[in-house]
């Protein structure tokens, strides 16, 4: 399928969505930077409720979510939550929501996206590093427990510490592992993300490299807690008052 194909099948996913959005992006291996020729596309963003679905008896859906596999093989996972649940989850340190609204890859944009942006700066906190490190925690052991082991966990670990440590050192959200790989300079990761993009989603790892990547992930666990203990990111967001006016106004703008 080529590059403008699927292009098109995104963009037809997010108009052929309920609410209004306020961006939409791709996530996932392709924003991670380690897509294989039968990865998915994860389509992610923030919706802005009407009025009447948000003051009535039943408000909602604060959540979409539509799979879709075409004959041709095309994958599709869109995921967007409404701007008051989206806004409360970049309160609540969770670093992929802020990914997601960074990721350069862009299907559906507005001005509002961008004022988003600008105001998600200041909800990054050096407590983010907590998010990073349970979720490496989580793709280690689902790594572990596979016979044979995949290396797609296996990327997933090394892209989420290295992601933490750069945040904890710059305050920058960068989830793309080559790029982060460039100040890492660690070799058996571009190893690894080559042979992932060269074969497919469930390209395995020898048994005997689990030990060296297993003293890998250990080391990058206490860089990060390291670097989290010593960044010089507040330890809260500041950014609740900004979201709520951002809030009023969406909503006020819906009613108009």
């Amino acid at each position: 399928m080529s590059d403008d194909d699927a292009r098109r099948r995104l963009e037809d996913a997010a108009d052929g969505h309920p609410f209004p959005l306020l961006f939409a992006t791709i996530s996932g291996a392709h924003l991670y930077g380690f897509t294989s020729a039968d990865s998915d596309y994860d389509l992610r963003g923030c919706h802005v409720l009407p009025a009447s679905r948000v003051m009535g008896l039943d408000p909602g859906p604060w959540t979409i979510e539509v799979e879709r596999l075409e004959d041709d093989g095309f994958e599709l996972d869109l995921v967007t939550h409404d701007a008051l649940k989206f806004f409360r989850l970049m309160l609540k340190k969770k670093g992929y929501v802020l990914e997601q609204l960074h990721s350069p890859l862009v299907v559906r944009t507005t001005p509002e996206h961008e004022e988003l942006k600008a105001i998600a700066r200041d909800c990054v906190t050096r407590f983010h590093h907590h998010h990073y490190l349970g979720f490496a925690a989580t793709q280690w052991r689902l790594f572990d427990q596979e016979s044979p082991r995949r290396i797609k966990p296996l990327l997933y670990i090394y892209r989420v510490l290295l992601t933490g440590i750069h945040l904890m050192r710059t305050g920058e959200v960068e989830a793309n592992l080559p790029r982060l790989n460039e100040s890492a300079r660690l070799s058996h990761v571009d190893d690894l993300i080559a042979r992932k993009v060269a074969g497919r989603e469930g390209e395995t790892l020898d048994d005997a490299d689990a030990s060296f990547h297993h003293r890998e992930y250990e080391r990058l666990r206490a860089e990060l807690e390291a670097a989290g203990a010593s960044s010089r990111l507040p330890e809260q967001p500041t950014a609740r008052d900004a979201l709520d006016d951002f809030l009023l106004r969406l909503r006020l703008r819906a009613v108009l």
